[in-house]
């Protein structure tokens, strides 16, 4: 099993349990180094004092919070660990709320929280509560020198941890909102038969970075020393002036998509008949 990136305990009331967390989800990626053009060497970042203009080593690294134009108070790891809350080791849940009301505008990282041996029945008690209520948990948690506002929910009998920004760390975008416009009746039915035409169950392993991809064919290709093919960009779009054509049209391909071929409807036709 993986590290965990925290350990500690889940109080419920009077219940308390001990929880590991693990990652849930990471970006990945090709990667590149940096490197000198000139020769192909890789680069070493390094920190210059801007004083003296020296390199200064890690071990002489220190860090500092500005409280006037260049002016610093140094702040000393074993300072940060004395005034540590104590959500740094026990999480406590505040309160339940339905999942319908949490906007997943909130939703930062996600992370499996797995009990240990003497927590596998509360754990599984609570868990069991919360799906069969259709109640989601809100808690604390202090986690990389920062306390989080954290959402745990029911997933597969066991239970997910999602940290969460504050209220004051979401954007307001002035302006936002549903646009000053009159919509048919005719042109909100054509659109609900498009999405209907497009709705399918969902299934994350369908969905994959084409840009990914195509960094590795790149890198395959000049590994051996052929030719790159440019990939075809889309036709730039008119802006549309008659919406209701526009989404009769849309859903005539979609609906043509969605046809099976002759041969498949014949295929088809025969097993049915054979069953």
């Amino acid at each position: 099993m993986a590290a965990s990136v925290w350990s500690g305990y889940l109080t419920f009331g009077l219940i308390s349990m001990p929880v590991k967390l693990f990652s849930g989800a990471r970006s990945s990626g090709i990667s590149f180094n940096m490197l000198h053009r000139d020769d192909l060497s890789r680069l070493k970042q390094q920190y210059v004092c801007l004083a003296d203009g020296k390199v200064v080593e890690r071990s002489d690294i220190v860090k500092g919070y500005e409280f006037r134009k260049d002016e610093y108070i140094v702040i000393e790891p074993e300072e940060i660990k004395k005034i540590e809350p104590k959500t740094a080791k026990t999480m406590e849940i505040l309160e339940f709320v339905k999942t319908s009301d949490v906007d997943p505008v909130f939703f930062e990282s996600s992370y499996y929280m797995v009990p240990d041996e003497a927590g596998r029945r509360p754990y599984a008690l609570l868990t069991k509560a919360m799906e069969e209520s259709e109640f989601v948990a809100i808690a604390q948690l202090t986690m990389h020198n920062r306390e989080y506002t954290v959402f745990l929910r029911p997933h597969e009998g066991g239970m997910m941890l999602h940290t969460m920004y504050y209220a004051e760390e979401v954007r307001k975008l002035e302006g936002f909102g549903a646009p000053d416009v009159e919509l048919k009746d005719a042109e909100v039915k054509v659109a609900h038969q498009l999405i209907e035409a497009l709705a399918t169950d969902w299934d994350p392993e369908k969905y994959h970075d084409s840009f990914q991809d195509n960094l590795k064919n790149l890198i395959q290709t000049k590994l051996e020393g052929g030719k790159i093919t440019e990939v075809e960009k889309p036709k730039k779009l008119a802006p549309v002036v008659d919406l209701m054509s526009a989404l009769k049209q849309s859903l005539a391909e979609m609906e043509g998509r969605k046809k099976p071929a002759a041969g498949e409807a014949v295929a088809g036709k025969k097993s049915r008949g054979r069953a």
